[in-house]
């Protein structure tokens, strides 16, 4: 796994402060994007929260994740939070350090009391004196957030310097990029009422407990809950590594209802989830992997669109469109692109897999952001994809029609067949996830070719009528006449 360490620089450590009209929240900032350009200390937001304890307690779950390892706990895990700004509301974001749980809290308009929210993505700092302060804040505190520098300190660049080593492995990167693609796929599966939702939360092991590996669980609805049930009959949702859920702990007595998003049950499989905690003004959604030992990064969702040269230049097409917005319209963007939904959709994923977009089950809509992190790693190091690209500048991928024989780099011949559109290996990948993750190497290789082939024969089509067009245009005679 390629690691690497991040500079991480905030002006002074975030803290919560005791002011004559109740508690201040300041949040500082890092290097960030935003719609005039990278900042170093953007200001999103300045105002109340209307309901503090509760923002506290999710704000403190989103940290959690950040600070977990839900796998291989032995090993130390630490990525400060990324917030974004969408002119209406303040999503909160991180990934925890095993890579399977991806945490996101959106503080929507009826939860904020103030200024206008800005525009912008950036790192937040949430340390520990400050996540020990959050802990104690009462129902009655009024809370006053501040999300980037004082006004005062905008313009200046005394006072103490905060810089972090952040550990960043490519995997957290890849993982920010699978979530969203995945998170793509999910419907509304279940809404419980918040003392169901508390119930069936507490009824579940707790981190560490005996059989937390065990294997995917599956819960079905019933009536105003869910029951357990030992096969993924339709309808039901796969709950893997179910202790992965604890951070949810933070709110449950806050909540207002659970929602459970999943994606139609097909075979016997594991698949990932998304577990939303409704509470006044704010949402808290966490997006598990489909195991507690397998992270999103494997998961293989964003290869076709990294694979395309089409969905490439589409995106180029999308990004200058992108405004920041909370909720992107496929139609409205398709209808001033001049792309079809299904190209733009596709454009999406791939300005998702460098984090330029994420998606929110709540809303079925994708959001723009931009991740502070240098995520052009995301291509340059998915090494399916390299080894696909590899294949084909070797010329290792030879077409019969539904049929692709690929050469590998060890001299065996896997042959790939199109069965309906999707392509399947006679490699061990294939094997062992049949798709489950992605298509393999060997696959991902003969559509490559596939594209480049009916590329070129367009391109030769569109020669030949253009060369037609001009012949007739030649015939004709400047009075009409015809020679």
């Amino acid at each position: 796994m390629t690691r690497s360490l991040q500079d991480v620089t905030y002006r002074r450590p975030s803290v919560l402060e005791s002011a004559a009209d109740g508690r201040r929240l300041g949040l500082e900032t890092s290097r960030g994007a935003t719609p005039s350009g990278v900042t170093d200390h953007p200001r999103f937001f300045a105002g109340f929260l209307t309901s503090p304890q509760v923002a506290s307690a999710a704000l403190l779950a989103v940290a959690d994740v950040a600070a977990t390892r839900y796998y291989q706990r032995q090993l130390a895990a630490s990525l400060d939070p990324v917030v974004t700004a969408g002119g209406d509301r303040l999503r909160f974001e991180s990934f925890s350090g095993c890579g399977g749980v991806y945490a996101r809290l959106d503080v929507l308009a009826p939860g904020l009391d103030g200024d206008e929210v800005g525009h912008g993505t950036t790192n937040v700092d949430v340390n520990n004196p400050l996540r020990e302060a959050l802990s104690r804040i009462g129902t009655d505190d009024p809370l006053h957030l501040r999300v980037g520098p004082e006004e005062l300190a905008v313009t200046t660049l005394d006072g103490p310097v905060v810089e972090k080593k952040v550990p960043l492995p490519d995997r957290w990167l890849r993982g920010f990029a699978e979530a969203q693609v995945i998170a793509a796929g999910f419907d509304l599966r279940a809404e419980l009422p918040a003392a169901e939702a508390v119930r069936f939360l507490r009824s579940l092991p707790k981190s560490g407990a005996r059989g937390t590996t065990s294997g995917p669980r599956w819960v079905v609805p019933a009536g105003r809950g869910l029951r357990p049930t030992t096969r993924p009959v339709p309808g039901a949702v796969c709950l893997p590594g179910p202790e992965r859920l604890i951070a949810l702990q933070r709110v449950l007595r806050h909540a207002t209802a659970l929602r459970i998003y999943g994606p139609s049950v097909i075979g016997a499989s594991a698949t990932a989830g998304a577990w939303e905690a409704v509470l006044p003004g704010m949402r808290l959604t966490l997006t598990l992997s489909p195991d507690a030992s397998r992270g999103f990064s494997g998961e293989g969702g964003v290869l076709d669109a990294l694979s395309a040269d089409e969905a490439g230049e589409d995106a180029e097409l999308i990004s200058v469109l992108l405004a920041w917005e909370p909720r992107i319209d496929v139609a409205d963007m398709a209808a001033s692109s001049g792309l079809t939904p299904e190209r733009v959709r596709a454009a999406l994923t791939r300005l998702g897999t460098s984090g330029r977009v994420g998606y929110d089950t709540a809303e079925a809509a994708y959001f723009h952001r931009e991740l502070p992190y240098d995520a052009q790693r995301v291509e340059r190091h998915n090494p399916r994809l390299r080894s696909a690209r590899a294949l084909v500048a070797a010329g290792a991928v030879t077409l019969e029609g539904a049929l692709g024989t690929v050469t590998a780099e060890d001299g065996h011949v896997h042959r790939v067949r199109d069965e309906a559109g999707v392509l399947s290996c006679s490699c061990v990948w294939w094997a062992k996830y049949r798709g489950g993750r992605g298509p393999c190497k060997h696959a991902l290789a003969v559509r490559m070719v596939r594209r480049g082939a009916a590329a070129e024969q367009n391109t030769k089509q569109n020669t030949k009528q253009d060369t037609k067009q001009d012949t007739t245009q030649d015939m004709v005679r400047v009075d009409g006449g015809v020679r």
